[in-house]
Order: C-alpha cells, then sequence, then structure tokens
C-alpha cells in the first residue's frame, strides 16, 4: 500500500471517529439534556476510550459547537467552483447556501442547546471566522477598482441574510424550513427596500 493511500485511509477513519462521537453526543443530548450527558457517557457510546475522545475534541462544549473537520475543505470548493462571469450577488448566494447546507445534521441541535444552556449561548467558540475571512478575500479578488464599496455592501446584505434567516428559524421546523427562510431574505434583498 502506498503512503498516500495509508495516509487516506488513517484519515478518512479519523473523520469517521469524529463523526462518529459528535453523533453519539448529539443523541444522547437529545435524549436527556446537555447536563445530564457525561463525557465519559459519550465516549461509552461513541465506543471509543476517554482518552481518544480527547484527542479529537477538547471539551464536551466542543463536540456540541465544533463544525465538521471538512468544512474548510466545502467552503474553499464553494468559493473555488464558480464561473467567472457570475454575479458577485449570485455567487454569494450560492456560497452561503452551499455552505448551510453542511450543517444539516448540527444546526437544529447546537440552536435548541444555546437557547436551553446560557453556558453554550455565551460560548466564545466563533469557528466561522476563518470562513470569514476567506470570504473577504475572496470578495475582494473578484471586485473591479472602484466598486468595492458595492462589493462590501453586497458580502456585509449577504451576511445579514444569514443571520436573519437563522435567527428566525425555529429548529423544531427543520433544516429544510432555514434554507427556505433563506433564499427568501436572499430574494427580499435582492429586490431591495425601497
Amino acid at each position: 500500500m502506498a503512503d498516500t493511500e495509508h495516509q487516506g485511509l488513517r484519515e478518512r477513519k479519523k473523520l469517521q471517529t469524529w463523526r462518529n462521537i459528535r453523533a453519539a453526543a448529539f443523541r444522547l443530548i437529545e435524549e436527556r439534556g446537555y447536563d445530564a450527558v457525561s463525557v465519559e457517557d459519550i465516549a461509552a457510546a461513541a465506543e471509543v476510550s476517554r482518552s481518544t475522545m480527547f484527542n479529537y475534541f477538547p471539551s464536551k462544549e466542543a463536540i456540541v459547537l465544533d463544525p465538521d473537520p471538512e468544512a474548510p475543505s466545502v467552503w474553499r470548493a464553494l468559493l473555488r467552483d464558480h464561473r467567472d462571469d457570475e454575479p458577485l450577488w449570485t455567487a454569494l448566494q450560492n456560497v452561503f447556501l452551499g455552505y448551510m447546507g453542511t450543517f444539516s445534521d448540527s444546526l437544529a441541535v447546537q440552536k435548541r442547546l444555546k437557547a436551553t444552556y446560557p453556558k453554550l449561548k455565551e460560548s466564545v467558540r466563533d469557528h466561522g471566522e476563518q470562513f470569514g475571512i476567506e470570504l473577504h478575500a475572496w470578495v475582494a479578488e473578484r471586485t473591479e477598482p472602484g466598486r468595492e464599496l458595492e462589493a462590501t455592501l453586497m458580502l456585509n446584505t449577504a451576511q445579514a441574510v444569514v443571520g436573519t434567516a437563522y435567527a428566525l428559524w425555529s429548529p423544531d421546523d427543520g433544516f429544510d424550513r432555514l434554507l427556505d427562510i433563506t433564499r427568501d431574505c436572499f430574494a427580499r434583498a435582492s429586490n431591495g427596500f425601497a
């Protein structure tokens, strides 16, 4: 077996273990509540040792809030795989909706938990920062000189659209409803408010 194949298999196994731990935690927390589930409970449900679990997550909070390890690959592909002639506003919509799709298995659980447990709501774990940095750089690269105001306004509006949709969405309505609200918000922003 080639070294790269072995490395690929090892990385896939690590990713699957990460996801198994996350899935076990979400399942237990949904059944019992956040405070009633211990790190040991999660490790047992995921069929890993406590020390193995801590190799993947530094805390129970991280299990709940950390993004999937493949998230950067997803947003980078979304930023890379667009048509050069696609209008910026359309490209931003596609990037945000595509990236949101990667959270379909976790966002409802996270929002419910943040609403119920102030400790999680107040968490400073913000993993969207790197996405924001790369998104700003991507917009800057696509922006012609003299159009910076328009491009920045579009980016800020797209971010506000996603934030508004998330704020209005009830996780009990399902993830597809969040996407519907987001699309509706993008359509309204596209038409302006005058």
